[in-house]
């Protein structure tokens, strides 16, 4: 099982905007989180181990701060022409199987992912009321290799900070590992190295 790190962006930088369909065919933006405290953006998609290691903790987890004011969006970006079990059909049944309660977005041409330097599947940005990012990084520990169970223990600290309006320590801020992005045919970003 091959092993990407997330690119770990500069802190500080402004949310990239987006504008794309979720499971229901319905057009979502950056926008319809104006209201909440925090916004996470999470690349995730169905087949990946890591990511499949953390779906029913992650799910329970944005629920949980859901009500606390914190806006959750998952995109997928990956080639489903070559990973047919992430297509916006497949998504839609993982989305009613572990109840996510946030909009599940397809980034069909990859743009979003090459805003966010996004580079691997989990990988993770938060952003303050400002909508300036001040977590990216991990989920937690666990992996599909190690007897850790998940937790979010490394998000739930970063969204408690943020909540209280204070900064994530670049000390407590460890790259995510997952699968790479799986990049269109010739599309693969400059940042993205195998």
């Amino acid at each position: 099982m091959a092993k990407t790190p997330s690119t770990m962006l500069a802190l500080g930088t402004a949310a990239p905007s987006f504008k794309l369909p979720d499971t229901d065919g319905k057009s979502r933006s950056i926008e319809d989180f104006k209201n909440q405290s925090l916004l996470l953006v999470a690349f995730i998609c169905n087949h990946c181990p890591f990511v499949i290691n953390i779906k029913r903790e992650f799910s329970s987890f944005a629920k949980e701060y859901g009500e606390k004011g914190l806006a959750v969006v998952a995109i997928n970006s990956n080639d489903v022409s070559k990973y047919p079990d992430d297509s916006p059909g497949k998504m839609a049944e993982d989305k009613q199987e572990f109840a996510y309660s946030f909009p599940y977005l397809f980034d069909e041409d990859q743009s979003v992912a090459k805003a966010y330097n996004a580079a691997c599947t989990p990988d993770f940005y938060l952003f303050d009321k400002d909508r300036k990012l001040i977590y990216r990084g991990r989920f937690d520990g666990s992996s599909p290799s190690n007897n850790t169970p998940p937790s979010g223990e490394d998000m739930r600290k970063a969204v408690e900070l943020g909540l209280k309006g204070e900064l994530v320590p670049e000390s407590e801020q460890v790259a995510s590992i997952g699968c790479n992005i799986k990049w269109k045919s010739g599309a693969e970003p400059r940042y993205f190295s195998h």
